[in-house]
C-alpha cells in the first residue's frame, strides 16, 4: 500500500530512530500539541483507528480534521461519539472457504470492467492479500497412521477444479499470495508468521514510514491476531473485495469496552476455560458492534498464546475485536516465533512513542467495564447449541440431563443396538472428539497439556472408546514439529488422535462422516449424539448432520471425554474408565500439572521449529507444485464445472446507478426465530442428494461421493442459492415443527424455499424475511447474503442483527430493517402468509424509522414503524447500486 503524504497531515508526521532504522510516522502527540485534541486517555484499540485517518486526513480519503478531533470528543464524552469515519486497514487476510467466491467476484468484476468499456487490469487488490487453504480438508480416514496423507489425497481429488482456480487468482492479479494447503490454519500462519504488530511501507517520495499493522479477513476468527496488538476482524467477502480494491471501510467510531484481568490461572485450568467464562460475561453484557480492550496487572501473566484464544473469540461473544496493547509479552512471542530483530526494536519504540504500550500506568476511557479475577476460573465446557452457554464441569453431567429433557426432550438410556458391534448406542455417546481449530490449536499449552493427559492415559493403558471418531489437526506445521519433539504424538497416536491434517476440519463441519452402524442406530433412536471439539463454534447441524449436541472443551478434555465416550458424567469425580489392572481411574490420575506443562514448553517450543517451518510457507508439496494453470487476465469459465460458474451479479448492468427501489406487495419466504445463524442461512459442511443442492449435482452426473461439502463449492452460485436457508436444523415458523429449508409456496403447499423462491422470481414477486434477536450471528460468511440476494429477498426485518452479516446484506442491496417500540414477529403474530409494503427508500437517510405496512391473511392492515439498517451515507450508494461491489465497478468504469 502506498503512503501518501497530505497535506495538513504533514504537521503530526515526525521521524524514529532506532538503531540503524530511521522512519517516518504519524504522531498522535503531535496531533494532539497541534490542538486536534486530548487523544491521552484513548484506549490503545482506538489510537489505531485514530493513527489510521492521521495518515489518510486531507489526502482524497474521506478523512477531516473534523474526524480526528471526534476522538477527543468520543474521551469527552465518556467513550461515546458515533461519527461515521472511513478506515483503511493495511492488508486482507482470507480463507479458501471464503476467498475461493472473492477470486470468482473479482474474476468477474474483469469481464464486467471489460464490457463497460474499461481495462481488466483495473480490476487488482490495491492492498496486500494473503489467501490460505486451510477449510477443505476433510476427516476421512481416522485413527490410524495413513490418516493424514489418505485425507490429503482426498482433499486434492475434490478440490483440483479450486485449488487451479485460486493458482491462477496468484498469477493473474497484483498483490495476491495464497498459501498452499496442508501448512495451517490461516489464523495461527497470520499470528506466527504473518503479522508484523508494526507494519513499514514506502510513500509517494521512497520514504519508509511505520505503521499499526491492521487487517481485516473474510473470516469471523481474523479477530485472533488482535491477541498480538494487530486491529483486525472479520467482514464478509463482499466487503474484503471492496477493501482490496481501495474502498475504505466505512464505520462508525466504536464504543470500546474495558475488560479488566487481575489474579492468575489457576492448577489445573487453562486457557480455554478463562475464554468460555469471558465469552458467557461478555454476551451477557452485549458488546454487538463494540471493540473490547483487555487491561490490567492479571496480563502480566498471561501467555500471549491464552490472549490469542481470547482474541479469536470475539465472534463468540459479539464484538468486533477483542484486543491486546503492546506490551513486554508482545515483544517475546514476535521474538520466539522468529521475527526479525529490527522489527521487535521497531514494534517497542514506536509503541512507546506514539502511546500504544501497555505499562503499570496503563488506564484509559472506557465506554463500560468487566472484571474478572483469573484466580476464579473452573474447568469448564460450552453447549450444546452456542458457545456461551458456559458449564463448569462439575455441574456438566446434569446439565446435559436437563438439556435432555428441557431442549431435546428425549429420554435418557434408552439403548440401540448397532450392527456388528459389542456396544450399543445410546443418548449422550461422545461419537466425535477432535482437537481441531484455530482457537486452541496455537497454543502450545493445552496442545502440550492434551499430550501429557494422553501419555499418562496410554500408561495406565486406557484408549478411546470404540464409538469415538477422534482427530488431531493441528493449526500450523510448528504445532507437530514441537509435540514430536516432546515425545507426545507418539502417546496421543495410541489412544487414537493420530493426525488428520492441518486445518479446520471438525469446526467447520469437515468432520467427515461416522461408522455407518452408528449413524443407523443415532437414527432409528432418535438419540442425541454428542461432540465434543476444541474449537469456537457448536451451532445446530454444523459439526456433522449425525450430532445434535456440541460441546466446545479445551484439547485436554477433548482427551479426556474421548477416554470417556459419554456426556452422562461427572468428569471431575466419576472414574474415567479402568487401567490394565482394573482399577478406577479418574482425571486428576491423568491430568498435568502446570509445572509439567511450562517445562515441555519451554524446551520444545523454540524459534529454530518457527523459523524452520515458515522457510517455504509459500512453496506448497509436489501436489500443489504440480497444479497446472492458465495465463491469462480474464478467466476462461469451464461451462461443466461445479465448482466455480461466473456469477450473475454484473452482467448486463449500466454505467449508471439507480435509485433504492420500494419494497411493494412482497411476499414472506420465512419467519425465523431468535440466534439464527449464518449456518443456518448457509451452511458449509455436507448435504444429501434429496436436496435441490444435491439434485442440481446429480444432474450433473456428480455422485454423492463426490458432493464435497457447500463450503467448498462456494465458487458456484447455483449450489450456493439451493444452499440457502438449507441447513438441517433450521425451523421455519410458517410450518409447523418442521426442521430444514421449507417454506409454502405461492399454491401454499410446503416446498423447498429454492423452490418457493424461484416461483416468486418467475412471478416478479418480490420477498422479505422476518426473524428474531440476533440475527445473522457467527461466520462472517459472505454467502448467508449471497444467497439471500440471489433468491429475491429485498428486504430483511428482525429484532435486531449481528454487525457481518447486516454489512454483507447491505453489500449485498438487501435492506436490513430492525423492529421497533417493542414489536415483533411474536408480537405482530406473523404467519408467513403476510404482505409487506415499505415506501420511502427513494429518498432514505442512515438509520431512518420508516413504516411498513403489513397485510395480514384476512385482508386487515397493520402499520409498524422500522429502523432502516442503512447504518452511512455511503452504505445508501451501495444499496443504490445494487451492492457494493457494484458501486466499485462503475466508479472504476467511469474513471477509465
Amino acid at each position: 500500500m502506498t503512503i501518501t503524504v497530505g497535506a495538513d497531515t504533514a504537521k503530526t508526521r515526525k521521524t524514529l530512530s532506532v538503531g540503524d532504522q530511521s522512519v517516518a510516522y504519524y504522531s498522535i502527540p503531535a496531533a494532539q500539541a497541534a490542538g486536534l485534541g486530548d487523544f491521552s486517555k484513548l484506549p490503545a484499540a482506538l489510537k489505531v483507528v485514530l493513527e489510521n485517518l492521521l495518515r489518510f486526513e486531507d489526502d482524497g480519503f474521506s478523512v477531516s480534521v473534523d474526524d480526528i478531533k471526534a476522538f477527543s470528543e468520543w474521551a469527552d464524552n465518556g467513550g461515546k461519539n458515533p461519527r461515521e469515519i472511513a478506515y483503511r486497514p493495511a492488508r486482507v487476510l482470507m480463507q479458501d472457504f471464503t476467498g475461493v467466491p472473492a477470486v470468482v467476484d473479482l474474476a468477474a468484476m474483469r469481464d464486467g470492467i471489460v464490457a463497460l468499456g474499461g481495462d481488466a487490469q483495473q480490476i487488482n487488490p490495491l492492498n496486500p492479500v494473503d489467501l490460505i487453504i486451510d477449510h477443505s480438508v476433510m476427516i476421512d480416514e481416522f485413527g490410524n497412521p495413513r490418516a493424514f496423507q489418505m485425507n490429503v489425497d482426498r482433499e486434492y481429488e475434490r478440490n483440483l477444479e479450486r485449488y487451479t482456480f485460486l493458482k491462477w487468482g496468484q498469477k493473474a492479479f497484483n498483490n495476491f499470495r495464497v498459501v498452499p494447503p496442508g501448512t495451517g490454519i490461516c489464523h495461527q500462519v497470520n499470528l506466527e508468521y504473518l503479522a508484523q504488530t508494526v507494519w513499514t511501507d514506502k510513500d509517494q517520495n521512497g520514504v519508509e514510514v511505520a505503521y499499526p499493522d491492521t487487517l481485516v479477513g473474510t473470516d469471523s476468527h481474523t479477530t485472533m491476531v488482535n491477541g498480538l496488538a494487530v486491529l483486525g476482524w472479520g467482514v464478509g467477502g463482499i466487503e474484503a473485495e471492496a477493501a482490496m480494491l481501495g474502498q475504505p471501510v466505512s464505520m462508525l467510531i466504536p464504543e470500546v469496552v474495558g475488560f479488566e484481568l487481575t489474579g492468575e490461572m489457576v492448577e489445573g485450568t487453562t486457557g480455554t476455560d478463562l475464554v468460555l467464562k469471558v465469552v458467557e460475561m461478555l454476551r451477557e453484557l452485549g458488546v454487538v458492534g463494540k471493540f473490547v480492550e483487555f487491561f490490567g496487572e492479571g496480563l502480566d501473566r498471561l501467555p500471549l498464546a491464552d490472549r490469542a484464544t481470547i482474541a479469536n473469540m470475539a465472534p463468540e461473544y459479539g464484538a468486533t475485536c477483542g484486543f491486546f496493547p503492546i506490551d513486554n509479552e508482545t515483544l517475546r512471542y514476535l521474538r520466539n516465533t522468529g521475527r526479525d530483530e529490527d522489527r521487535i526494536a521497531l514494534v517497542e519504540a514506536y509503541a512507546k512513542e506514539n502511546g500504544f504500550w501497555r505499562d503499570a500506568d496503563y488506564n484509559p476511557i472506557y465506554t463500560a467495564k468487566l472484571h474478572l479475577d483469573m484466580g476464579t476460573i473452573v474447568p469448564a465446557i460450552s453447549g450444546p447449541k452456542r458457545p456461551q452457554d458456559y458449564v463448569a464441569l462439575t455441574g456438566a453431567k446434569t446439565a446435559f440431563a436437563n438439556e435432555m429433557e428441557n431442549t431435546f426432550k428425549r429420554p435418557m438410556g434408552k439403548e440401540v443396538p448397532v450392527a456388528g458391534e459389542d456396544y450399543t448406542m445410546e443418548s449422550g455417546k461422545v461419537v466425535i472428539a477432535s482437537i481441531t481449530s484455530c482457537t486452541n490449536t496455537s497454543n502450545p499449552y493445552v496442545m502440550i497439556g492434551a499430550g501429557l493427559v494422553a501419555r499418562k492415559a496410554a500408561a495406565l493403558g486406557l484408549d478411546r472408546k470404540p464409538w469415538v471418531k477422534t482427530s488431531l489437526a493441528p493449526g500450523s506445521q510448528v504445532v507437530s514439529e514441537y509435540l514430536e519433539a516432546a515425545g507426545l504424538q507418539e502417546d496421543l497416536d495410541k489412544i487414537g488422535f493420530n493426525l488428520v491434517g492441518y486445518g479446520c476440519t471438525t469446526c467447520i463441519g469437515n468432520s467427515g462422516p461416522i461408522q455407518k452402524e452408528l449413524s443407523d442406530a443415532i437414527a432409528e433412536g432418535d438419540l442425541v449424539a454428542t461432540s465434543v471439539l476444541s474449537g469456537n463454534r457448536n451451532f445446530e447441524g454444523r459439526i456433522s448432520p449425525d450430532v445434535r449436541a456440541n460441546y466446545l472443551a479445551s484439547p485436554p478434555l477433548v482427551v479426556a471425554y474421548a477416554l470417556a465416550g459419554t456426556m452422562d458424567i461427572n468428569l471431575a469425580t466419576d472414574p474415567i474408565a479402568q487401567d490394565k489392572n482394573g482399577n478406577d481411574v479418574y482425571l486428576k490420575d491423568i491430568w498435568p500439572t502446570n509445572q509439567e506443562i511450562n517445562e515441555l514448553v519451554e524446551k520444545t517450543v523454540t524459534r529454530e521449529a518457527f523459523l524452520k517451518k515458515y522457510a517455504d510457507v509459500f512453496k506448497g508439496d509436489e501436489k500443489w507444485q504440480a497444479v497446472q494453470t492458465p495465463d491469462s487476465e480474464t478467466y476462461d469459465w469451464p461451462a461443466a464445472s461445479t465448482y466455480v460458474q461466473n456469477p450473475p451479479y454484473f452482467r448486463g448492468m449500466s454505467k449508471d446507478a439507480g435509485t433504492i427501489k420500494n419494497v411493494e406487495n412482497a411476499k414472506v419466504l420465512a419467519v425465523l426465530g431468535d440466534m439464527v445463524t449464518t449456518d443456518h442461512i448457509s451452511p458449509a459442511g455436507s448435504f444429501k442428494d434429496t436436496t435441490p443442492a444435491g439434485q442440481y449435482l446429480i444432474e450433473r452426473q456428480v455422485p454423492v461421493r463426490e458432493f464435497n461439502s457447500y463450503g467448498s463449492r462456494r465458487g458456484n452460485h447455483e449450489v450456493m442459492m439451493r444452499g440457502t436457508f438449507a441447513n438441517i436444523r433450521i425451523k421455519n415458523e410458517m410450518l409447523d415443527g418442521v426442521e430444514g429449508g421449507y417454506t409454502k409456496g405461492p399454491d401454499g403447499a410446503q416446498t423447498s424455499i429454492f423452490d418457493a423462491a424461484m416461483e416468486y422470481q418467475e412471478a416478479g414477486t418480490p420477498l422479505v424475511i422476518f426473524a428474531g434477536e440476533q440475527y445473522g450471528a457467527g461466520s462472517s460468511r459472505d454467502w448467508a447474503a449471497k444467497g439471500t440476494a440471489l433468491l429475491g429477498v429485498k428486504a430483511v426485518i428482525a429484532e435486531s442483527f449481528e454487525r457481518i452479516h447486516r454489512s454483507n446484506l447491505v453489500g449485498m442491496g438487501v435492506v436490513p430493517f430492525e423492529f421497533t417500540g417493542g414489536d415483533s414477529r411474536k408480537t405482530l403474530g406473523l404467519t408467513g402468509e403476510e404482505t409487506v409494503t415499505i415506501e420511502g427508500l427513494d429518498a432514505v437517510k442512515p438509520l431512518q424509522e420508516m413504516t411498513a405496512q403489513i397485510t395480514m391473511a384476512d385482508g386487515t392492515t397493520k402499520e409498524i414503524t422500522v429502523k432502516c439498517r442503512i447504518d452511512t451515507a455511503v452504505e445508501i450508494e451501495y444499496i443504490e447500486n445494487g451492492g457494493v461491489l457494484h458501486y466499485v465497478l462503475r466508479n472504476l468504469a467511469k474513471a477509465s
